[in-house]
């Protein structure tokens, strides 16, 4: 792999990792509730949902979503399901003043967890390592390391993604510290992920 296609994918990949979307949504709110770095450690969630469609995608088990159209939307519907859950918990969540240090080590777990199921029920992440990454690997070259290195590279950017919008979490959370002001952001946040569940249930198999 060649300095040229690298040159070429970094920006497109950190373009798809800066989309903003369900997990990158969470990140903000989890960094207004609980902090930056309980935020980005909640990403690891993502991360690992990622890595493991990456090495599906890999493996060519992509295929499985590409021509089932029930485990497509199998998947679509759960996923937007568990949109759905967060969305009501997010608008009927108490706001309460409290510290996060309070709260980080508690919901670490619970909060990887979140966002683990919000990347693994969006059926298209696959289909975008599928579509997405086999455009930069030379099939005149051994595919898997040029494929495990855009891999990485990928979660490397998504980590960087991630601390952004934990970051931008971050600076809200001043805005936002209030239990009125908690309880508008975490309204906020149910709608515009209830939307993201609507566009979910509404993508097609192409």
């Amino acid at each position: 792999m060649n300095i040229s296609t690298l040159l070429i994918f970094i920006p497109a990949c950190f373009a798809l990792n800066m989309a903003p979307g369900p997990n990158n949504l969470l990140s903000i709110n989890n960094a207004t509730q609980y902090g930056f770095w309980a935020s980005c450690m909640a990403g690891t969630g993502r991360l690992i949902a990622f890595a493991t469609m990456i090495a599906l995608a890999a493996a060519g088990l992509a295929v499985v979503l590409e021509t089932s159209e029930l485990v497509f939307y199998a998947i679509k519907i759960l996923g937007a399901a568990y949109l759905f859950y967060l969305s009501f918990k997010l608008w009927t969540a108490k706001a309460q003043q409290r510290e996060a240090s309070q709260t980080k080590t508690k919901n670490i777990a619970s909060l990887a967890k979140q966002e683990f199921l919000i990347a693994a029920g969006n059926p298209k992440a696959i289909l975008i390592f599928t579509a997405f990454l086999p455009q930069f690997i030379n099939p005149a070259h051994d595919v898997a390391p040029q494929f495990a290195v855009l891999g990485v590279l990928f979660l490397i950017l998504e980590m960087i993604a991630l601390a952004g919008y934990a970051l931008i979490g971050l600076h809200l959370r001043r805005w936002f510290s209030e239990p009125k002001g908690k309880r508008l952001f975490n309204r906020i946040c149910a709608v515009l992920l209830s939307g993201a569940a609507s566009i979910l249930l509404a993508t097609r198999r192409t």
